[in-house]
């Protein structure tokens, strides 16, 4: 067999910016191309790739987030043309997300922006899961491809390549049991090679059940304090997983509110809203059972009490609003790690009441203020928006809403491959979480090679 050659690029050291390369003599892939965020960040230059854009056949991509495709535009203005593989669920929000991102980069240019849009989109090709396929047959020679539910948000995939009898297997994002709009992953029948995520390798979630139990308590602990809960989220998953989460408590009674008027769930994120809707529109990838409340008459994404904020004059009345009248509601905004969107505002003018409450969801990278915020205590000071903001406000973490498998589900989707793999590389995690998961691996698979690339 020609030789193999998997390189990284992203997602190493860190959780953030990922990017991998597969090569052969007859086949160069890049599975996923994404920006770094927290203190990796600084230390990147967008436009400089650490190899030939030249010499790519394609590109895949295991999900939507922008940790894993916000580099994308970078790619194309470097000079590829390739196809961008990924799920039909993802062809149609990568667009959506990439606009987003973009407007960040080059405000004000709209020929600029439509021109790369209008390129990118000519590249998409998305394809269903669970069937084979050829990305190009005239370079890839005998390589062919199959995109796998990865249960992490809708449109994710594990990716499996074979190539001469040997199946390297990329995870991306794993998800975890329980997950609202997708089904958790089933293991690969086979993984020679298994490249697998490590997220959360040192650590174990609270189930659902407890997670919304926990969750329904820290909003009647919100609205009997007369506060504001703020939920930093990201715009793709995790916002659409609260809302439809947030709706059944509210549906089966378990938000107590006793006002007269309807509690305010409010949704402020032009992306997410957006996103929201393409949701809405791909409910054909949906689980049984949520397909199931929709055709009994409710909306898990659209229900009465939710708010949809657009234009930024009113985001802005809003926060101030809330700021002065300490009025109950819940706030749903990005970006999840606190480096960016609606959620600074919010967090300027909110923590310094003691009635905010401020919850984490999702993994909080290092270098990020919703790391440092994880980690304060109330009377220290953080900076938002270039401004020095007293914490009195009281902070939360759900380990359980994360979309990312903890290390329980990571270890039985390596358990189920049968055979073992001959080599698996840990990416996509902290230091910790990686050593600890390899030494979980050596324990129960002893005769695995085990990689911790560095």
């Amino acid at each position: 067999m020609e030789p193999i050659n998997i390189l990284h690029h992203g997602a190493v050291s860190g959780v953030t910016g990922s990017c991998h390369q597969y090569v052969s003599e007859s086949t160069n892939l890049l599975i996923d191309c994404g920006l770094f965020q927290g203190s990796e960040a600084a230390q990147i230059d967008l436009a400089n790739f650490p190899f030939d854009v030249s010499r790519l056949n394609a590109v895949v991509l295991t999900h939507g987030h922008i940790d894993h495709i916000g580099r994308i535009p970078w790619l194309i203005a470097a000079g590829f043309r390739g196809p961008i593989i990924c799920t039909k669920p993802t062809a149609k929000l990568l667009p959506i997300i990439l606009r987003d991102a973009l407007s960040f980069h080059i405000p004000g240019n709209d020929t600029l922006m439509n021109s790369v849009m209008a390129r990118l989109e000519r590249q998409i090709i998305g394809y269903d899961y669970n069937t084979w396929f050829k990305p190009d047959n005239t370079s890839t020679g005998c390589t062919r491809l199959r995109l796998r539910p990865a249960g992490h948000i809708l449109g994710s995939a594990y990716i499996e390549i074979e190539e001469n009898g040997h199946r390297t297997v990329f995870s991306g994002d794993l998800g975890s049991p329980g997950a609202v709009f997708v089904e958790p992953p089933a293991s690969p029948e086979r993984a020679d090679t298994l490249i697998i995520e490590t997220t959360y390798g040192d650590r174990l979630h609270t189930q659902r059940k407890e997670r919304e139990q926990l969750l329904a308590k820290l909003i009647n602990r919100a609205l009997s304090d007369n506060g504001t809960l703020l939920i930093p989220a990201f715009s793709l998953g995790r916002t659409q997983e609260l809302l439809s989460i947030i709706e059944n408590l509210l549906h089966n009674g378990k938000i107590s509110w006793h006002s007269t008027t309807a509690l305010p769930v409010i949704l402020d994120s032009p992306l997410a809203g957006e996103l929201t809707s393409a949701y809405r529109s791909l409910a054909n990838y949906w689980p049984e059972e949520l397909i199931t409340r929709r055709n009994s008459g409710r909306m898990p994404l659209a229900f009465d009490n939710l708010i949809t904020v657009e234009g930024h004059s009113e985001h802005k009345k809003l926060v101030k609003r809330l700021a002065q009248t300490e009025q109950p509601a819940i706030v749903i905004a990005a970006s999840g790690m606190c480096q960016g969107g609606r959620i600074m505002n919010y967090l300027e003018a909110l923590l310094p009441l003691k009635t905010t409450e401020v919850l984490f969801v999702g993994y909080q990278a290092k270098g990020t203020l919703g790391s440092e915020l994880q980690n304060s205590k109330p009377g220290d000071t953080v900076r938002v928006n270039d401004q020095q903001i007293e914490v009195n406000a009281q902070t939360w973490s759900i380990s359980g809403f994360s979309a990312h498998a903890d290390q329980a589900d990571l270890l039985a989707f390596i358990e189920g491959i049968k055979p073992e793999p001959a080599e698996i590389r840990l990416v996509h995690g902290d230091e910790q979480a990686k050593r600890t998961f390899a030494g979980l691996i050596k324990k129960a698979l002893p005769r695995v090679k085990v990689v911790v690339p560095g």
